[in-house]
């Protein structure tokens, strides 16, 4: 796990201005790789590749980037992970292309694999996460790469003719060409979503590199166009063209083996490795194909709250237990995850306000003071139908269109009539009188989301509702305009599957890559620990899109083939609870600890001087929530870390 930046000038430049700026780029990202820093430059050809080192495999200078190939035609700056590097080492000599190995890291044998293969077959070849940057001496032309989902992130773009690129939108703002004017239609994605998908950044003329391409970059390229080397729709269609054949106890031992292979591919380092324990089904699962195949006590992390509504860690305890695992846990206070929020603009370096980043962060920094690599169990609910929407998108459309669209829409109008604190006082009584398992506590803000929904068309819509936070961002964005994104665009691939499996797939797409990984990145990276993801390997994606939707979702119950493999290993009534989610009490924070910070942040003058945004429908939700008249927490917070954040870049205080 490093940290890779550069530029791109056609026109060349000063060698020692150069090579001193590729420096500050990558210094910039140096919690990213602490142990080395390297910079490759050609002046007269207008290229500088920096690097970041976190060592992890051959710890030795034989693994210094940037790397030479043994050629000396490709020179490589190159973040993440090759896991069947060493298979692929026995692949190239076996072929018959010998090879005088300087070491044992996975980035010498990537460059061998792109001087035998090409870089397309090369990276269809490799298993793992990675970013790279790739300078081919022959062609004179920049390369740049991302791994199949999107683990490791990579910004690029051109600024004043020069293209700039890195980990993090960190290292480009060194650059002095870089300019830093807010895309405001991205602005209107993030409220939506908390985050900006790919291709958008929140900077204009700065993008993502979409997950499982590469972009090829010279003297005279203006528009980059990415050419993807893995689709995740081509797996998709092979899945429901070619489902697996056998019994479903043969479909579960042939996951089982699939799972065990990239778990064990994944522990391969030189430094020490561990592995994030919350006590749910995916981790549970990670661990104990980890405790299998390790010769020592896998080390394992939890946090604990102080408010058990959030506090999992006496289940990761007890399921650490009876796996055997040396468990570290932390009980955090609620002024110590306070402290966390200071440190999330710089940290993700981007809006994003996904309100995990808290505890995610802590986890993260208890880990770091015992392993260099933490194993998670993240994608495990994007792949096998873990989120409770998945099941509630299909009840909620199942119900709905029973009735006619103008009569819900009908409902919906009558319903918004009445606010919810009206509704609260009606229904009450009536609450007071039901059976215990059917009582709501504040059903006039579960009405009022349910009316939301009322007036959707179609599934999709339903999906959109579902994970969208403001649901008219362009009306808030002064100058906004909501783009197209790979939500509201059609996919022909999903036609005829089932509404589950789409929003799943929908989620492989954009919620899994541009939130849940870009969460872990940046969390984990902020205090230089690797974090790797085996359900991310590309074979276990490939397997599971083959399975019946009946393995996945089962009695209104997700991941049920994950829990049939995991309760081979561990007692059922260790797992067996309500999903929690890894969350902190913000909706009471921002009335409490919070609030003087969120008002000045929410300020309607200075909202309305900045010119970004509307504050008047802002300020009308900060009072209502203020009220306790809505729960408005998560739209809330989009706004207060897009501000703190412009306040880290702007160097306000």
């Amino acid at each position: 796990m490093c940290g890779i930046a550069g530029f791109f000038d056609p026109n060349g430049f000063d060698a020692t201005a150069g090579t001193k700026l590729a420096q500050d780029m990558a210094q910039a990202i140096i919690h990213r790789g602490p142990d080395d820093a390297g910079v490759w430059v050609d002046d007269a050809a207008g290229i500088a590749l920096a690097h970041r080192r976190l060592s992890i495999v051959d710890l030795s200078e034989a693994g210094h980037q940037p790397m030479l190939s043994a050629s000396g035609r490709y020179i490589l700056s190159y973040n993440g992970e090759i896991y069947n590097h060493v298979e692929l080492r026995d692949e190239l000599e076996a072929s018959g292309n010998g090879y005088d190995w300087r070491g044992h890291s996975d980035t010498e044998t990537a460059l061998a694999c792109i001087e035998v293969y090409g870089l397309e077959k090369a990276l269809q070849k490799f298993i793992g996460m990675f970013a790279i940057a790739l300078w081919d001496q022959h062609e004179k032309a920049l390369y740049l790469a991302r791994d199949r989902i999107g683990e490791k992130p990579l910004y690029f773009g051109r600024q004043n003719n020069v293209w700039l690129f890195g980990s993090e939108l960190k290292a480009l703002r060194v650059h002095n060409e870089f300019t830093s004017d807010i895309n405001r239609n991205a602005l209107c994605l993030y409220l939506r979503h908390n985050y900006s998908p790919a291709p958008h950044s929140i900077y204009d003329g700065i993008g993502k590199l979409p997950p499982g391409s590469f972009v090829r970059l010279d003297t005279t390229t203006i528009d980059a166009v990415p050419v993807p080397f893995w689709t995740l729709d081509s797996k998709v269609s092979n899945g429901k063209a070619n489902p697996f054949a056998g019994s479903e106890a043969e479909a579960l031992n042939h996951l089982d083996k699939v799972l065990s292979r990239a778990v064990g591919l994944q522990m391969q380092a030189d430094v020490p490795l561990g592995a994030f324990l919350s006590g749910g089904v995916d981790s549970s699962l990670i661990v104990a194909l980890m405790a299998e195949q390790s010769q020592r006590k896998v080390k394992s992390f939890s946090i604990g709250f102080e408010d058990a509504q959030f506090d999992e860690a006496p289940f990761a305890r007890d399921v650490a237990t009876h796996i055997g695992t040396d468990h570290h846990e932390l009980y955090v206070t609620a002024q110590e995850t306070l402290d966390v929020i200071p440190k999330l603009p710089r940290l993700y370096d981007e809006p994003f306000s996904d309100s995990s980043q808290i505890p995610t962060y802590l986890v993260s920094k208890i880990a770091r003071e015992h392993v260099t690599v933490s194993l998670s169990g993240d994608a495990g609910d994007e792949l096998f139908g873990g989120y409770n929407r998945y099941n509630w998108g299909r009840s909620i459309w199942d119900k709905m269109n029973k009735v006619p669209h103008p009569l819900r829409s009908a409902m919906g109008t009558g319903i918004g009539m009445l606010s919810p604190k009206t509704w609260n006082a009606i229904t009450i009584p009536l609450m007071n009188m039901a059976p215990q398992k059917y009582r709501q506590k504040n059903l006039g803000d579960k009405l009022h989301k349910a009316a939301g929904m009322l007036s959707a068309r179609t599934p999709e819509a339903i999906y959109t509702y579902l994970v969208s936070h403001w649901p008219d961002p362009s009306a808030i964005v002064r100058g906004g305009m909501e783009p197209q994104t790979v939500l509201t665009s059609s996919h022909e691939v999903t036609v005829d599957m089932p509404f589950e499996a789409r929003m799943m797939y929908l989620d492989m797409l954009s919620y899994l890559p541009d939130d849940i990984l870009v969460k872990v990145d940046r969390a984990a990276m902020g205090v230089s620990l690797e974090t790797r993801i085996p359900f991310l390997d590309h074979n276990v994606i490939e397997a599971a899109w083959q399975l019946p939707m009946n393995m996945k979702i089962r009695n209104g119950t997700g991941k049920w083939c994950l829990r049939e493999l995991l309760y081979r290993r561990v007692p059922k009534h260790l797992i067996e609870r309500p999903k929690m989610g890894f969350g902190v009490p913000l909706d009471t924070w921002l009335r409490g600890p919070l609030r003087d910070w969120a008002e000045h942040l929410l300020d309607e003058k200075r909202l309305a001087q900045v010119g970004l945004f509307d504050p008047t429908p802002i300020r009308k939700k900060w009072d209502e929530h203020l009220s306790g008249a809505r729960s408005w927490h998560y739209y809330i917070w989009d706004i207060l870390m897009f501000e703190a954040w412009r306040d880290e870049q702007s160097g306000c205080r």
